[in-house]
């Protein structure tokens, strides 16, 4: 067994600290990477803070990791020591139900085994995550990260880019197609940049109008100002896709009342109190659909770094030390970031 630093929480009140633990040596499929850097995602604060169901502490939160190769196992194929690769949302699944056959490993009947906070099948504890010097997991599941891409604003890539980039890809973004992006936060900056890249014309939904440069900056064509009530009904029927990132509770007949005639609205953000349910109506007249997106498998998440290299997309970024965690979650519950801190684990 390797022991392991890290940084975990032992409660959902208490602080981060310094936290040993072991991970497994690694096997003959196994790649061991020692982490350089490590997004922040909100999912890590709601986990790490109990606001979700189901955390086991002590917590090691991180899904998005960019590392090193250190040492692989004898039948590994696509890496080798000292290759740059990354790791997500995701470490296992059983590899022979249909989403698995599919490359939709996220929807895994096993269930699939995520980064932290699973039951990990190896040590018969949990899985700890990327707040830690490093981690070993079967080469199914490492990512080869493009050269050019910075590996720092690449991290975020993990979880914001996918999340954002499967939905936009999965409704047919593309050239000719109108696309809004509620929200400007960690996945919502994604989402502009991203939906720009694949050629669509894009707007943006804040409910702050002091955000209106920093979105054309990252690419949106326009901006609606989601709390000024004309502008909003003024956008009725415009759009092929809305991609929703809101994480806090808000209407959505608004937004599903832009769609054009079999338009759809996609959540990708996780408020923590559901919805107002839509009026019938609103999907009736116009075949709307309302749906949701979960990250994406692992075939579609190398496309995406891949897609990120060839245009040069990463996140914004703002590099913490591992002692600034708490910090930082505090300050992203009041949207004082932008767009994604990333962890530089070399201050572990």
């Amino acid at each position: 067994m390797i022991q392991t630093r890290g940084y975990a929480t032992p409660s959902a009140t208490g602080a981060f600290a310094p936290f040993t633990f072991e991970r497994r040596d690694p096997g003959a499929r196994d790649v061991q990477l020692d982490i350089l850097f490590c997004g922040v995602c909100h999912s890590d604060l709601h986990t790490a803070r109990g606001e979700w169901p189901g955390t086991v502490w002590p917590c090691v939160p991180g899904h998005e990791i960019v590392g090193r190769v250190t040492r692989v196992g004898g039948s590994v194929t696509r890496f080798k020591a000292g290759d740059l690769a990354a790791v997500g949302c995701l470490v296992d699944s059983c590899g022979t139900c249909s989403e698995c056959r599919d490359h939709l490993e996220q929807f895994c009947h096993g269930p699939a085994t995520f980064t932290y906070n699973s039951p990990d099948p190896h040590t018969g504890g949990v899985t700890y995550g990327g707040y830690s010097a490093c981690i070993v997991v079967d080469e199914r599941f490492v990512l080869s990260v493009p050269a050019g891409l910075d590996p720092a604003g690449a991290a975020p890539l993990l979880c914001a880019g996918i999340t954002t980039y499967s939905p936009l890809r999965h409704w047919g973004t593309g050239p000719g197609t109108r696309v809004g992006i509620v929200g400007l936060g960690g996945l919502g900056h994604m989402g502009v940049k991203l939906a720009r890249a694949m050629g669509a014309e894009v707007s943006l939904f804040t409910t702050s109008p002091g955000k209106a440069a920093d979105a054309a900056r990252l690419g949106a064509h326009d901006v609606i100002v989601s709390r000024d009530a004309d502008a909003m009904k003024a956008q009725a029927g415009r759009f092929d896709f809305l991609l929703d990132t809101v994480s806090a509770a808000h209407d959505l007949e608004p937004y599903l009342a832009m769609l054009r005639r079999d338009g759809t609205l996609c959540l990708v953000g996780a408020p923590p109190t559901p919805a107002t349910p839509p009026s019938a109506f609103t999907f009736i007249f116009g075949r709307r659909r309302l749906a949701g997106s979960l990250i994406g498998g692992l075939k579609e998440t190398q496309e995406m770094l891949d897609f990120c290299g060839a245009h040069g997309i990463v996140a914004d970024i703002e590099m913490i030390s591992i002692q600034g965690i708490d910090a930082a979650y505090d300050r992203m519950l009041r949207s004082d970031v932008k767009y994604r801190f990333v962890i530089d684990l070399a201050s572990l």
